[in-house]
């Protein structure tokens, strides 16, 4: 929609829930209105789907607002890039003839993903069998390992090559010995030294970037890939990411003072219903049931990265006032509220009990969460087709209910509503 009203200078869109919510389409939308798209954490293993003017976009690592013409890009150092997999987007980018010289940078301090990563990925993941952990295998976890046990490469590091070339000499070797995989190495030194040459321009310290442009009184949009659920440190462990999606990785992913975030606007992004890729627990899922096929295929709940089917459930709202509780949420875009229409009944989870005691907060126990029972309200459905509908005035009552109630168990506003995939279904309530 054309006519969105403007949100604050520095404003952030992050998922409330287990990912696929729908960042994509408001990062995208608001992208207009900025000067700057910034996305601080995660790599290959996301996926945000844009749908422009009947084409549909797929990005993985590409910020999103690379779609408007004035705005710059940059992908900020807590996030991990897959040089390969970004060369293929910007090949997306010049087949569309999208114009990105200029606008589209990666900080000097954010980690490199090898090809290497990915297979190691794949053999940990076999290596846990029954407990596997349900990763993308794009290479994303080990990434953040190399990174912690500080013997990871960074984007800075090819513009000094003979520093490049030692330590990924290094590590090649160390994984080599470690996992028993084979390695390229002048195969894969050759490739990244092209890299290096043709991308060395794009190369910038992200943190004087970000910080210079917030001085500048530019309007900045933080963009977050995966969802809260799935943080390092508030998410359903070890069923995560290796990241920090949520508010708290701004400030490290991007390198931005903590007290900025008091003048942010935090958007989170909140599916009509729930869904889960992978493995972990998930207290509304409907697996194996009607309602549960039905949001499945109507929503074409399938992975953008793994194109794998996701578990689907009623709408939780335990698991949304958590995410609140750990971001600071201003305000809430409620997505695919389209797919529930032709439901009779919908429920809504609004808190928990274990052993028939009420539980306080999401538990960090996996055991208790798999444990614990939905306390449901049930709401009235609609079976009007809203995805053509314009103006927020026009949903069916029941609709406008559903909304309400979710307003009421959050406390928090719903400032847009999405009626289907295209950036001008998209309703404002003013």
């Amino acid at each position: 929609m054309s006519d969105i009203s403007q949100t604050k200078p520095l404003t952030a869109v992050v998922g409330a829930q287990w990912g696929d919510e729908g960042k994509g389409k408001l990062v995208d939308i608001l992208s207009s209105q900025f000067d700057v798209c910034c996305r601080y954490n995660g790599g290959s293993n996301a996926g945000h789907t844009v749908v422009v003017n009947g084409k549909k976009y797929a990005f993985h690592l590409m910020p999103c607002g690379i779609i408007m013409p004035n705005t710059d890009c940059i992908l900020g150092n807590g996030t991990v890039i897959h040089l390969p997999s970004f060369a293929k987007e910007i090949a997306l980018l010049d087949e569309d003839k999208i114009d990105y010289k200029g606008r589209l940078f990666m900080s000097d301090r954010a980690h490199l993903v090898f090809d290497f990563h990915m297979a190691v990925d794949g053999v940990r993941e076999e290596g846990l069998g029954s407990k596997k952990i349900g990763t993308t295998r794009k290479g994303i976890g080990p990434a953040y390992a190399c990174k912690m046990n500080r013997n990871g490469c960074r984007v800075g590091d090819l513009l000094d090559w003979e520093f490049f070339e030692s330590r990924f000499r290094t590590l090649a070797g160390d994984m080599i010995a470690q996992f028993k995989i084979e390695i390229d190495i002048e195969g894969q030194l050759a490739l990244y030294k092209e890299y290096a040459d043709r991308f060395k321009e794009m190369i910038v310290d992200g943190i004087f970037f970000v910080n210079n442009a917030i001085a500048q009184k530019k309007r900045v949009l933080f963009e977050g890939a995966n969802a809260v659920l799935l943080d390092i440190d508030y998410g359903t462990y070890p069923f995560v990411t290796s990241s920090s999606p949520g508010s708290n990785g701004i400030v490290s992913g991007l390198g931005i003072r903590p007290a900025l975030m008091a003048e942010c606007e935090i958007v989170g992004i909140v599916k009509a219903y729930t869904t889960r890729v992978g493995e972990g627990p998930f207290p509304t899922e409907l697996e194996g049931t009607e309602i549960g096929t039905y949001l499945r295929d109507k929503g074409h709940e399938y992975g953008t990265t793994t194109e794998r089917p996701r578990r689907c459930g009623w709408l939780d709202l335990e698991l949304v006032k958590y995410t609140n509780l750990t971001n600071g949420f201003t305000s809430i875009n409620l997505t695919k509220l389209d797919i529930l229409s032709g439901l009779k009944e919908l429920k809504i989870c609004v808190g928990y009990k274990h052993n028939d005691k009420k539980v306080d907060l999401l538990p960090a126990s996996l055991k208790k969460l798999g444990e614990c029972e939905p306390e449901y309200i049930t709401m009235p459905g609609w079976d009007e087709d809203i995805s053509k509908v314009t103006k927020y005035d026009q949903l069916p009552e029941n609709a406008k209910k559903y909304i309400a109630k979710i307003e009421e168990e959050t406390g928090l506003p719903i400032r847009w509503v999405g009626v289907g995939p295209a950036r001008e279904a998209l309703l404002e309530i003013k």
